[in-house]
């Protein structure tokens, strides 16, 4: 079995729920108390889950950044992250292609971004194929801390829109401790 044909997973991750920002620059909102727990609840959940990304690919805004850092105290790990303004600035096209460049020859890549592109990523690169439950689960909206997993097989530079089955999605509630 060549690298190209082995499956591959995808988690796009919507940032945790961030402050307000009036009179602050959107790129330095920091996350707000409810996000940090909420973070914390999906590094916990892709720890139990066993999704371990060999790469992380980070918009470079502050609030996506700490979304990753709070999943970390919370159970999740990797041994690479990368911080993409593409993923920042860019909308589901900019977003792809950083996947498909940064991506090399890993077999699972979780990318912390903003809606409105994770939504829209999500649904082009699955185009309604996988379980009909979590495509149910995010028709209700991909809201903050959520996570979509995507089940690919093929090489990351050939990720195209729908290539890929959504395999779940989850939204990750922390509570006061």
């Amino acid at each position: 079995m060549s690298s190209a044909a082995r499956e591959k997973t995808l988690i796009l991750m919507r940032h945790a729920k961030a402050e307000e920002g009036p009179g602050k620059v959107d790129h330095d909102r920091e996350l707000a108390a409810r996000g940090r727990r909420d973070a914390k609840a999906a590094g916990k959940w892709l720890h139990a889950e066993g999704l371990v990304p060999d790469l992380v690919i980070c918009s470079t805004a502050q609030r996506t950044r700490q979304t990753w850092e709070e999943a970390c105290r919370g159970g999740a790990h990797t041994e690479f992250v990368e911080f993409r303004r593409s993923v920042y600035l860019g909308g589901s096209e900019q977003t792809l292609e950083t996947v498909r460049e940064d991506a090399g020859d890993t077999s699972t890549v979780l990318v912390v971004g903003h809606n409105p592109t994770m939504a829209q990523l999500t649904s082009l690169l699955t185009d309604g194929e996988g379980s009909r439950e979590a495509h149910e689960a995010l028709g209700e909206g991909f809201v903050t801390s959520g996570l979509a997993v995507l089940r690919y097989a093929g090489d990351w530079a050939d990720l195209d829109l729908g290539t890929c089955e959504l395999a779940r999605f989850h939204v990750s509630r922390g509570h006061d401790d």
